[in-house]
C-alpha cells in the first residue's frame, strides 16, 4: 500500500477532488497524496471496497463504471453532493493491452477506448458544470508514454494513449477561458499491479522485469508516488499557469538516448 507522509500539509485545503481508478496503483497513490495536501477526496472505483484501510477521514470511496454514463453521472454527482463542490478532476481510470495490430480483435479495441479514451470524456463531460463553478479548476489525464514513443507489443494501448494525450490539448483550448486547467502526466513503465500482472504471466517473469528496468535510463521502473507527485503538482495552485501540458515522468525514457555502458 503507497505510504502517507506525515506531517499533513494544507497546501489543497477546501479543495475538492475526484480520483477516477482510485482504488489501488497510481490512481491509489494520488488519492492519498491529495488527501495529505488537505484536500477531500470521491475515489470513483468498479471495486471501491478495494480501497485499502488508510486512516484518512478525507477518502469517500464512490462505485463507478466510466463505461456507463449513468454510472458516471451519479457517481459525480454523489461526490459533488458528499464534498460539497468539485475543484480537481484526476481522470486516471484505464486498462492496458497487448499485442500489434494483428493480435486485438475489434471487440478489445472498443473496450480499451471506450475504458480510457470515452471514460476521460463521460467523466469530465459530468464535471463540467461543476468545474466551472470553482475557483480553482483542474483537470489532469493519466497518459503514458506510450502516446509518444512507440513500443512493441502496444498498438492498441498505445493508440488509446494517443488519443489521450491530443484530447487534454483540446480540452485545455475549449476551457481555458472558463477557468479550467487541463493537463496530463505521461509515465514511464510503472511498479503499478497491471504490471505485477503482466510479469506474472511472462515465461519468465525475473528476466521480463530486468528488461522492463533496463528500458528507463534510470535503470528501475517509476514508483506510483512518483506519478502521484506529478499530478498533484499539475492540479495545485503551483501549477496556476500550467495547462496543456504532458508532463513526462518515465525515467528518460521518451527523451535520452543514453550509449551502452562502457561504450
Amino acid at each position: 500500500m503507497p505510504h502517507t507522509p506525515s506531517p499533513r500539509s494544507p497546501e489543497l485545503d477546501g479543495l475538492a477532488a475526484v480520483v477516477t481508478g482510485g482504488a489501488s496503483g497510481i490512481g491509489l497513490a494520488t488519492a492519498l497524496l491529495l488527501a495529505h495536501r488537505g484536500a477531500r477526496v470521491a475515489v470513483l472505483d468498479l471495486a471501491p471496497d478495494a480501497l485499502p484501510a488508510t486512516g484518512s477521514e478525507a477518502l469517500f470511496p464512490i462505485r463507478c463504471d466510466v463505461t456507463d454514463d449513468a454510472s458516471v453521472r451519479a457517481g459525480v454527482a454523489r461526490a459533488v453532493d458528499r464534498l460539497g463542490g468539485l475543484d480537481i478532476l484526476v481522470n486516471n481510470a484505464g486498462i492496458g493491452a497487448q499485442g500489434t495490430v494483428a493480435d486485438n480483435d475489434d471487440a478489445e479495441w472498443r473496450h480499451v477506448l471506450d475504458v480510457n479514451v470515452l471514460g476521460i470524456v463521460r467523466t469530465t463531460r459530468a464535471a463540467l458544470p461543476h468545474l466551472r463553478a470553482s475557483r480553482h479548476a483542474a483537470v489532469v489525464n493519466t497518459c503514458s508514454v506510450a502516446a509518444t514513443a512507440g513500443l512493441p507489443q502496444r498498438a492498441l494501448y498505445s493508440a488509446s494513449k494517443g488519443a489521450v494525450q491530443s484530447l487534454t490539448l483540446a480540452m485545455a483550448a475549449d476551457h481555458i477561458r472558463e477557468g479550467i486547467r487541463v493537463n496530463c502526466v505521461n509515465p514511464g513503465t510503472a511498479d503499478t499491479p497491471w504490471i505485477d500482472r503482466l510479469l506474472s504471466s511472462a515465461d519468465d517473469p525475473a528476466a521480463e522485469r530486468t528488461a522492463l528496468n533496463a528500458r528507463q535510463p534510470t535503470g528501475r521502473l517509476v514508483s506510483a508516488e512518483e506519478v502521484a507527485a506529478a499530478v498533484v503538482y499539475l492540479a495545485s495552485p503551483a501549477a496556476a499557469s500550467v495547462t496543456g501540458t504532458a508532463l513526462a515522468v518515465d525515467g528518460g525514457m521518451q527523451g535520452l538516448r543514453l550509449r551502452p555502458e562502457g561504450g
